[in-house]
């Protein structure tokens, strides 16, 4: 039975209620419960499960498809138990036609999920910043976006209806596919790559503060960086850096194995890193081995 009303507080509910206020939402993406943990102590109101940041990471490879749904609920579960916060997961294509996008609705809200992502690409899928993609009918998707909300559980769960339609059939046509997009019951709109500050501004005076609208800032990406202020003063209910992370520890990484390669040490490289005590205050580790601690000899 569904459940969302008369009930407690759950992220589902925080993610609605502040996607109702005037300022942006500035989601950061993760791709693991260390990354959101972090990102949780930097006092963000919401995270952004991305997968193509789990295919850099988790497979060394670029975001064409190749994750699972079974791989994404998987960190979607390892977040949930590390953090509170309302997560927005990239549920890609939905793994498949109507049916499999049920099961991944069901799946990635089990686990966690306070929002899940739909594109209308087709399989194989890519990055929506590469090119050569390609779409299922406007007709299909809308049917996916029917599928996904009577799949969920919780009515407080958001179905994020993204389109990439601006690279295949060009920036009106993306428009017109939102639009039906909205019509089928999506929660929030996204219109990915937009190409200039244009789109960007035609994509809110198009749909207005009526849907929340979501926009992605990729660096090197199709679409102009601009500053969430800037972007929530247009319009704009959430701004998501899916990845951001893995690009700065992209560059950490390779001047740490660097350092290490040609000094044979880590000696000189320690102000820029963590040492082991000040790592296990982070990760909270002596409150763990005492709570451990409590139940070794059954005390009470």
């Amino acid at each position: 039975m569904k459940t969302g009303k008369n009930r407690e507080n759950t992220p589902q509910r925080e993610l609605r209620a502040r996607l109702g206020q005037e300022e942006i939402l500035v989601a950061p993406g993760v791709y693991d419960a260390f990354g959101a943990m972090m990102a949780a102590r930097a006092d963000f109101e919401a995270l952004y499960v991305s997968g193509a940041s789990i295919a850099y990471t988790k497979l060394g490879r670029p975001d064409i498809g190749l994750v699972t749904a079974d791989e994404v609920a998987a960190v979607v579960g390892t977040i949930r138990e590390r953090v509170a916060l309302p997560l927005i997961v990239d549920a890609d294509t939905g793994f498949g036609n109507a049916l499999n996008v049920q099961r991944t609705v069901k799946l990635f809200e089990r686990n966690g999920a306070s929002a899940i992502q739909l594109e209308d690409q087709s399989l194989p899928k890519r990055c929506g910043h590469l090119a050569g993609k390609t779409l299922v009918s406007a007709g299909e998707m809308e049917g996916k976006i029917k599928a996904a909300l009577d799949a969920r559980q919780d009515d407080d769960t958001l179905i994020v209806a993204r389109t990439d339609a601006i690279a295949v059939e060009g920036y009106e046509c993306a428009l017109e596919r939102a639009a039906g997009y909205v019509e089928a019951g999506a929660d929030v709109l996204f219109i990915e790559a937009l190409q200039d500050k244009k789109q960007i501004a035609g994509a809110i005076d198009r749909f207005g503060r009526g849907v929340p609208q979501l926009v992605n800032m990729v660096e090197g990406g199709k679409t102009p960086l601009l500053p969430s202020r800037d972007l929530g003063e247009l319009g704009f209910s959430i701004v998501i850096y899916p990845g951001a992370l893995v690009r700065a520890l992209a560059c950490a990484a390779s001047a740490f194995f660097g350092h290490l390669r040609e000094h044979g040490s880590t000696s000189d490289f320690q102000d820029k890193m963590l040492d082991f005590t000040a790592l296990n205050d982070l990760l909270g580790t002596e409150a763990m081995l005492e709570l451990g601690g409590k139940y070794a000899h059954g005390d009470k």
